[in-house]
């Protein structure tokens, strides 16, 4: 039954461009082709039981001997990375599979083109499916509405998958197929991106946990400002709002730890602690005034605040005064059996004692228009909404937990959108389908588990669950890091990958606790971040080797910024999540140092970025050796790192101006993310006027800047910040201005480095005018 010239089940095997991709497929497993984008390249899987169901499992066939790359919920709230070649590998909860193969048939192995094939499960009315293997080898589909009342048979658009040359392509085309099928979510390309992504910002929560007080957070920003790296935009985090404790023991549990987890929200408005600043005998009045103090004394333009998507930990006080029109009844959360397979959660065990109050979905719209209400009239421009996850498990009675985590989403984000003008709002242990193809405006995901500071199973694989993660959350939304503490051993290695990952810029320091040497590789004075261009991505090397595990890979993270591309490159080895005592754990204590090799090609757009023109040839400056070299096309650069080292590498495409004279800007020589400070780049001809500078597009092809009857006369560019500026040129230049006035450049013939000095403006965002004449 050939359903499309690349994908097609035969005499029981899945083929995909003529390769086996899964065997014994079972006859109740039906294809369906694609629609719209992708019909050549994609189709749905769905199956048929003998009878209706809640909850079924269907094998869709054995994957055996070739390899695969998943992202699976390890826990309730987050998701991490697997690696494998067989079928039993493929963990419970696995949301996304990624498979290499070969095309041209199965015997065709060397010699044939590699091909990507990813596996998205998906939403298919009520129910929700993911995948997960059996001890045959077999990828199974479960399949479940999270509500008895809710019974199907038959379902068609249970799995898409979508297959290609390029696996970050297939993976785009892929998410934009099911966005168009499904109609329930859009393409993180189309959704508006808040502001505060391009501003430092800091966030309360290791630095106070829910001991933040108004005092606290004048404190945090006045130390950060002092030292020459303002925070911009604020999250005051978990410890502002009015709740009220539920903790009750039981006979089978006694909840100690975690009984927190328990509490309810009794109010919308702020607590005791933000009644007033915190100074003595101020009596300013509330959240208002807090938020006031950090915009005019501090000069921070966006303040975020905390809640849960539920309201609180244990959701919303049923009946509390002034809430009783919310129609809040108490919840018992029911997990599905891939999360319980996994890690077990504390918040579970604490909530399942002492229930959830979980506001009508008929309310919430309501619940969440006054609460975000208040907060906008106090001057609030956006909210971190956490604990996401709890309401798949509370769908008994409402539909299921689609059409309930539906229902809160839709709500979530009409009220956003009426009351936060700059799409102000980060999603929080959110890793669950039923939610993530439910966002159509949400445009913010954290990408991870927490920055633990004091875990040091932690740090490393973090960064490595970050980028394999942000190859399905990138698609989405756009990825965040989460905040890290600049003063701390694993500051360096949390830094640089924030740079390379192209995300938010925070930190959580506790006041007089900075590294600013650190940040000002990050932050520029004016509170700024050189963002890069894209979601951070594994190399298309790693995408199938083990970073954590396997005790030889070195972990490589792709990006580009207008006109460059940038590779970093992390030692991520010794830790990662155990299937076996279900946590994350160190299970190396001494991994070794690793040697790998980085190239131009592991930026995938290099060539976009370069333009038409470009022949290959690349000058890369190294971070940390501050090394400057011209890389001719196809050669690469050897890395050696221990764990917990990292090197970031910025390539940047070589242009021939003129017979003998060679040129590539690079950027501000001491930030991690040194090539994204350059905004503009055009070469003014001899005899001409400046030409309007052109604008570097990531998605296009840069026009030629050459005209080969004519000689250059100066290099212009336009670069956002200040401080030490470098570029490669082959020769000497005449003069470098720097805003029409001469400045003083150093030349070094021996690498072609040419450097000067950009001076520190008071206007934000402002981008000087550099010309370099030859």
């Amino acid at each position: 039954m050939t359903i499309t010239p690349q994908i097609s089940i035969s005499n029981s095997n899945l083929m995909v461009h003529g390769k086996t991709i899964l065997t014994n497929v079972p006859d109740n497993i039906i294809l369906t082709p694609g629609s719209g984008v992708g019909l050549a390249a994609g189709a749905f899987i769905g199956a048929t039981a003998s009878h209706s169901k809640s909850f079924h499992v269907f094998p869709m066939g054995a994957l055996e001997g070739l390899r695969f790359m998943c992202c699976f919920r390890f826990k309730l709230w987050w998701m991490t990375q697997r690696m494998g070649m067989h079928g039993k590998e493929v963990p419970l909860e696995t949301q996304f599979m990624l498979v290499e193969s070969n095309s041209g048939g199965d015997e065709q192995v060397e010699s044939s083109p590699t091909i990507y094939t990813v596996f998205l499960p998906l939403l298919d009315g009520q129910f929700r499916a993911v995948l997960q293997g059996n001890d045959n080898n077999d990828i199974e589909i479960c399949l479940e509405s999270g509500d008895n009342a809710v019974q199907i048979h038959e379902r068609l658009y249970m799995v898409y998958m979508h297959s290609g040359p390029n696996p970050f392509e297939v993976i785009n085309q892929a998410v934009k197929a099911v966005e168009k099928h499904m109609q329930t979510f859009r393409h993180r390309e189309k959704k508006k991106m808040p502001s505060f992504l391009d501003w430092f910002g800091w966030c309360t929560w290791d630095a106070f946990y829910t001991d933040v007080t108004a005092e606290g957070v004048d404190d945090g920003l006045n130390s950060l400002s002092k030292g020459g790296t303002p925070p911009r935009f604020l999250i005051i985090d978990d410890g502002w709002q009015q709740i009220g404790s539920e903790v009750k023991e039981s006979k089978d549990c006694v909840i100690q730890e975690g009984a927190q987890f328990a509490s309810r929200l009794t109010g919308i408005k702020e607590n005791a602690k933000f009644q007033k600043s915190g100074k003595d005998k101020d009596q300013a009045p509330g959240l208002q005034h807090v938020v006031s103090e950090a915009k005019q004394h501090h000069n921070v333009k966006f303040v975020y605040v905390w809640h849960a998507l539920a309201g609180y930990w244990g959701g919303v006080k049923p009946a509390a005064a002034g809430m009783e029109h919310y129609d809040t009844a108490l919840a018992y959360p029911v997990q599905s059996p891939g999360v319980l397979g996994n890690q077990p959660d504390i918040v579970m065990d604490s909530l399942g004692i002492h229930g959830l109050g979980l506001v009508h979905p008929k309310k919430v719209f309501n619940f969440y228009n006054e609460l975000h209400g208040y907060l906008a009239s106090c001057g609030v421009d956006g909210v971190k909404v956490d604990v996401q996850n709890i309401i798949e498990t509370l769908g008994a009675g409402h539909g299921g937990r689609v059409s309930l985590t539906r229902s809160y989403h839709q709500a979530l984000e009409a009220s956003i959108s009426r009351n936060f003008a700059d799409n102000g709002c980060i999603a929080c242990m959110c890793h669950n389908t039923d939610g993530l193809y439910s966002t159509k405006t949400t445009a913010v995901v954290r990408a991870s588990d927490d920055f633990y500071p004091h875990d040091p199973a932690s740090h490393t694989i973090h960064i490595s669950s970050v980028a394999y993660n942000t190859l399905f959350l990138g698609e989405i939304m756009q990825p965040d890091w989460d905040m890290f503490h600049s003063l701390h051993p694993a500051a360096e290695y949390h830094g640089a990958a924030r740079a390379v990952g192209g995300c938010a810029i925070y930190v959580s320091d506790k006041p007089g606790r900075h590294n600013f040497n650190l940040l000002r590789k990050l932050v520029l004075p004016d509170g700024s971040v050189l963002r890069a261009k894209l979601p951070g991505r594994p190399t298309r090397d790693c995408l199938f080797v083990d970073p954590a595990r396997d005790g030889i890979s070195l972990l490589k993270v792709w990006n580009v910024n207008k006109f460059s591309g940038m590779v970093g490159v992390f030692n991520c080895q010794g830790a990662g999540w155990c299937r076996v005592t279900k946590k994350t754990r160190i299970h190396d204590v001494s991994p070794g140092t690793l040697s790998g090799s980085v190239c131009a090609d592991d930026v995938d757009r290099i060539g976009q970025v370069a333009g038409a023109d470009w022949n290959g040839e690349t000058v890369v400056y190294v971070h940390k050796s501050r090394e400057l070299i011209r890389l001719p096309e196809g050669a690469s650069l050897p890395v050696t790192l221990k764990v917990l080292e990292y090197e970031l590498y910025h390539f940047c495409p070589l242009l021939e101006i003129a017979t003998g004279v060679s040129f590539a800007p690079v950027g501000l020589l001491d930030m991690f993310n040194c090539t994204g400070a350059l905004e503009q780049f055009n070469i003014k001809k001899a005899l001409e006027k400046l030409p309007e500078l052109l604008e570097g597009v990531v998605s296009s092809d840069t026009p030629s800047l050459l005209d080969e009857n004519k000689s250059p006369a100066a290099v212009v560019l336009k670069v956002r910040g200040c401080g030490l500026f470098g570029a490669y040129s082959s020769q000497q230049p005449l003069t470098c201005t720097v805003d029409s006035e001469e400045t003083k450049f150093n030349y070094n013939s021996e690498n072609g480095l040419l450097t000067l000095t950009i001076p520190v403006t008071q206007v934000e965002m402002y981008s000087w005018l550099v010309e370099i004449q030859f």
